[in-house]
């Protein structure tokens, strides 16, 4: 509420500085919010807001804040991409390297479960088959 306040009274002013650390702010509580709607609106002001142009480092931050809103909200793929691009602008940058980590780590969890799930699958199609095989003779 305090961020969206802020924005509020940003919009206001003269000062572009001042309005575009505010939507950063907003923008940042928004996507790590326990709300998936929250997060959601997160992302929505930070793709709005990447269509501005801006210094390489504020960039940098938007692209991370989006990674880690798309990396909440489950969609490992994207937030991946966002955050190489993160690392395309600052190469060292620990908080991208960190949040890459765990985006691989889950997709590799999860491609396992993936894995698990499918031989799973696999195994019941094909031991179903082998019943009614043996059912028929």
């Amino acid at each position: 509420m305090g961020c969206e306040r802020e924005v509020a009274e940003a919009a206001n002013g003269d000062s572009d500085k001042l309005k575009s650390e505010s939507i950063m702010r907003l923008s940042w509580a928004l996507v790590h919010s326990r709300q998936a709607e929250d997060v959601q609106r997160g992302i929505a002001m930070l793709e709005a807001s990447l269509a501005n142009s801006s210094p390489p480092l504020q960039q940098r931050e938007k692209l991370y804040l989006l990674a880690v809103g798309y990396y909440r909200c489950g969609d490992y793929s994207r937030s991946r991409q966002l955050v190489e691009q993160c690392l395309e602008i600052a190469p060292d940058w620990r908080q991208a390297l960190a949040l890459k980590k765990s985006i691989e780590d889950r997709i590799a969890k999860d491609g396992v479960i993936g894995i698990g799930i499918t031989a799973t699958a696999v195994g019941l199609i094909a031991g179903g088959i082998a019943a009614a095989l043996a059912r028929k003779k």
